[in-house]
């Protein structure tokens, strides 16, 4: 089984929950070639570097994927033709970062060197 991480940007103008039926639509894909997700990430709306389709931001899902080839073939297959999408991005890893969230909400101002210092 190879190891995946999949990113899809959809449009900014995308609501929660058509967010929410987007990641369960990708999802049932995964599991119906054979794969299984291992995580999802919602990293939110985020800013884009430049403009994509007239969209200066773009919602950001993120998916830790098991699977063989053939799971990602089906996934893009998918994601060409969806119009709530902008981009998608497969990259195939040698293990998952599961601890380490990039896009969550730092605590009370916590920084990367008072982390370091507590551990």
């Amino acid at each position: 089984m190879n190891l995946y991480e999949h990113t899809i940007i959809a449009r900014q103008d995308t609501s929660p929950s058509e967010l929410k039926q987007l990641t369960e639509k990708y999802s049932k894909i995964v599991e119906k070639n054979d794969g299984e997700v291992i995580k999802t990430e919602n990293w939110g709306l985020l800013n884009l570097s430049y403009l994509i389709k007239k969209n200066k931001k773009g919602s950001y899902i993120h998916f830790k994927i098991k699977g063989m080839g053939n799971v990602i073939d089906e996934l893009e297959k998918s994601e060409a033709i969806d119009k709530k999408l902008l981009r998608y991005l497969t990259v195939k890893v040698k293990r998952f970062d599961l601890e380490t969230n990039y896009f969550g909400k730092k605590e009370d101002g916590e920084t990367k060197e008072d982390k370091k210092s507590n551990a």
